[in-house]
């Protein structure tokens, strides 16, 4: 039924062969608009669980093998092709393919498990190595040396004996007791504090940071770590268990320390050659992996264009547990039936491609409409490119009921249109624009890295658009008023200009051509008209906008058949908002087409009007009388909305009542039926009548908040004009009044500074800004007219949409 209303729905029982039931659910996933109810909701009956949870265990291998591979420096999965996919998606089969991500498993299992092991013998031996290299550096220097002072040594020569003992002394030959070892570089000063402790102050701790690189063995992520020593008094006794017992709560790896530094250069170098040989074996696992990983990221053989095979599989994967899961739904055993909702425009299409289905089939699926719908029809709006943003703002607010008048079909144009208004400017318009065209011009790039900025371009279009169009209007270019065309104004050589076209309308020269006059630019006055130009315009086209709401409501009691919403709700509705705010907007364009010698202030001719006191300052002669006999039906709208309905409800519900009353009495002495129609349903009359009140108070308060609520657009405008003025006159112009030759830097550096703030404030914050109010706009003011939104969203089953990447996969 295009925009304004939901397409129709119709509701059936679709019946499905259990031989055949997976290939047809798979075909109408990816052919036909179907939303499958779920007839086993009662009593949670799921038969095919076991298939998904087969299908579970291998999307848990494919992301074990993404990962993986991933690690693997050079190797990219080809992805995000959904078209490619779905053409040769039926050449896939379940078991073979879970046979061979099985067996693809347990192979990298063993590979990881051999790369594991690789990597922490390569670890071990650069730990030990560093662990080595220093002793060999602490050993080289040392001397032989007693164990003891001698009465004839001085102390200065017994203070630089060494504390290690000879290199023949190993551990415990020194006066102090010693133990080596590699520690996370993090914990560094937890473990000296922690030996500290633990020894109570008797130990000492020293770290070497390692060269190399130690790659932890899960992670495959360089680890930064340090060799340490610690010195303690006596070796072999207590206080070398304390130490222990700490290096073992760190789980530090220990290594021996060597007796001699000729010792430590024998294992140093042999250690040297372990690593090299480990290197090599990594090196070559690395080569071997990469050769088993280059059949998964390759395209399949069968499709050359499609993704990596791994991907294909996992698409795969996708579709078949959600065909399980759309089995799950259905009833049956023989035959499996389940309760759909399809568009009604659709059903001839999708019969055609069931029986195209059954070809060859000795049992059929079929479809059959049901006419005693209980359940809420879904809602089916049919969205394009363009529409598609539009009406995810109106779904983000609430879902339109069934075939309830839907606000994105002048949300399309009101919503860009109104954007204009608060922020018109033709240069910022123009960037805007540009901005919208290079996301459309690239939309095959965002479409599934960033779908939100993919669905969104034609919306940044249109903004762009209507800011230019409106900047035009405003006769704004970065502040600068554009000279298009002449003048309707002229210096009379005092600082004053006068008009040269009719200011009377009496079939003179008419004013500016397009838009504000250039002239007012620059004025001392140019703040106050354009003020008061900009606030007219915004309750202009905020009643306009309101009105044009009430005039949908009044098209949803037609289309239900509401008489009673019509006459006392959408009636005394259209004639509050006309015969004040109508008659305000009818002032508005009076005076401006009819020029009044003393005109009268409009705020002061609708407090007299409101209160019923004397207008000294009527438009025309008879206008007081007008206005307050339009009062009068303003007032007189008020109780017709709030009391009539109620009673009205009350007597239906009673006529029902007795007719219900009166069917069961006949039930009674014809047998007993199935239809109880009347119980079971309740009214209550004080609440029907407290919302009613409620109803009445927020339309009429709040189409006056309402009112003022669109001067929003005044005041987003009048900060956009001023911002720009501002960032204008204190950068290219203050550049512009520079003297040669500074004027030429200034004026280069002044412009970063101006298309840098621009950029940041006008093109960044600003846009944000006028977005949200034109959002509060059209979800507050014009949809709280006539909009419910307690409708719930069509669902179709579509294979193409679930296999498509949303932005949020790693």
């Amino acid at each position: 039924m295009g925009l304004l209303r939901s397409e129709q729905m119709k509701y059936g029982m679709l019946v499905l062969p259990v031989n055949e039931a997976r290939r047809i659910v798979g075909q109408l996933g990816k052919e036909s608009n179907l939303q499958f109810e779920d007839d086993n909701a009662r009593d949670m009956r799921r038969p095919y669980r076991k298939h998904i949870q087969r299908i579970d265990e291998m999307e848990r291998i494919i992301r074990f093998l993404i990962q993986e591979i991933g690690s693997i420096e050079g190797c990219e999965l080809i992805k995000n092709k959904v078209d490619e996919f779905l053409q040769t998606d039926d050449s896939y089969v379940l078991e073979a393919v879970e046979g061979e991500l099985q067996s693809l498993y347990q192979n990298f299992l063993r590979f990881k498990e051999n790369n594991v092991n690789l990597t922490n013998e390569r670890n071990q031996a650069v730990e030990e190595a560093e662990v080595v290299a220093v002793a060999r550096e602490m050993l080289t220097g040392s001397r032989p040396s007693p164990d003891y002072l001698t009465e004839e040594e001085s102390f200065d020569t017994s203070a630089k004996k060494p504390l290690l003992g000879g290199e023949e002394g190993g551990a415990g030959t020194g006066r102090l007791g010693y133990l080596a070892g590699v520690v996370p570089k993090t914990d560094e000063a937890r473990f000296a504090r922690a030996l500290w402790r633990a020894a109570r102050g008797n130990t000492f701790t020293q770290f070497t940071p390692i060269s190399q690189s130690v790659k932890d063995p899960k992670t495959g992520q360089d680890v930064q770590k340090s060799v340490f020593v610690v010195y303690f008094q006596g070796a072999g006794g207590p206080m070398q268990q304390k130490v222990l017992k700490v290096c073992s709560a760190f789980g530090v790896n220990m290594y021996n320390w060597p007796a001699s530094a000729e010792l430590a250069k024998t294992r140093h170098a042999h250690l040297l050659s372990v690593v090299k040989e480990k290197d090599t074996a990594l090196e070559g696992y690395q080569f071997f992996m990469k050769t088993e990983a280059k059949d998964l990221l390759a395209p399949p053989s069968q499709n050359p264009e499609a993704n990596s095979k791994l991907e294909e599989w996992r698409l795969f994967c996708i579709k078949e547990k959600s065909i399980f899961n759309i089995l799950n739904l259905c009833s049956g055993e023989i035959a499996l039936r389940v309760n759909v909702w399809y568009p009604a425009a659709e059903e001839a299409k999708i019969k055609a491609l069931l029986q195209k289905l059954n070809a060859g089939s000795s049992q059929g699926a079929f479809l059959t409409p049901d006419k005693n719908v209980k359940s809420t029809p879904p809602t089916y709006i049919r969205v394009n490119d363009y529409t598609e943003a539009f009406q995810d703002v109106i779904d983000t607010y609430g879902i339109p009921k069934y075939q309830e008048a839907n606000p994105a079909l002048l949300t399309v144009v009101t919503f860009p249109f109104i954007f204009g208004m608060m922020y018109g400017d033709v240069g910022h318009g123009i960037l805007l624009f540009l901005a919208g065209l290079w996301l459309c011009r690239n939309a095959e790039t965002f479409r599934f890295t960033q779908p939100s900025l993919f669905s969104a371009r034609y919306m940044v279009v249109s903004l762009g658009f209507f800011a230019i169009y409106c900047g035009f209007m405003y006769n704004d270019f970065f502040s600068v008023g554009l000279q298009i065309f002449n003048s309707r104004y002229k210096d009379a050589g005092d600082g004053n200009w006068i008009p040269t076209f009719d200011v009377k309308n009496e079939g003179g020269t008419g004013p500016y051509p397009f838009g504000l006059d250039w002239a007012w630019h620059g004025a001392s006055n140019e703040l106050l008209y354009v003020n008061s130009l900009k606030m007219k315009l915004s309750v202009l086209f905020g009643v306009l906008q309101m009105t044009v709401g009430l005039i949908l409501r009044w098209s949803n009691a037609f289309y239900e058949k509401n008489m009673t919403d019509f006459v006392c709700e959408c009636i005394p509705m259209m004639i509050f908002m006309l015969c004040f705010f109508g008659w305000m907007d009818f002032m508005i364009l009076y005076k401006w087409v009819h020029p009044v010698d003393n005109p009268p202030s409009i705020i002061n001719s609708l407090i007299c009007m409101a209160m019923g006191q004397e207008d000294k300052f009527p438009l025309w002669p008879g206008s007081v009388e007008l206005a307050q006999r339009l009062m009068g039906f303003t007032m007189l709208s008020v109780p017709i909305m709030l009391l009539p309905k109620p009673f009205i409800l009350l007597y239906q519900h009673k006529s029902k009542q007795e007719n219900s009353e009166n069917l069961v009495n006949i039930d009674e002495e014809t047998g007993p039926s199935s239809n109880n129609h009347g119980h079971g349903e309740e009214f209550e009359f004080g609440e029907i009548f407290i919302h009613q009140i409620i109803e009445t108070i927020e339309f009429v308060l709040g189409t006056v908040s309402h009112t003022a609520s669109y001067l929003r657009i005044w005041a987003l405008s009048l900060a956009h004009q001023q911002l720009s003025l501002v960032f204008f006159q204190k950068t290219l112009t203050m550049g512009l009044e520079m003297s040669f030759p500074m004027n030429g830097i200034g004026i280069y550096l002044m412009f970063a500074a101006w298309f840098a703030i621009t950029l940041a404030v006008l093109l960044g914050m600003d846009v944000l800004e006028c977005f949200l109010h034109t959002l509060r706009l059209h979800w507050v003011e014009f949809q709280s007219k006539f909009y419910k939104a307690e409708g719930l969203k069509f669902a179709p089953y579509s294979i193409k949409k679930l296999v498509t990447p949303t932005g949020g996969e790693e």
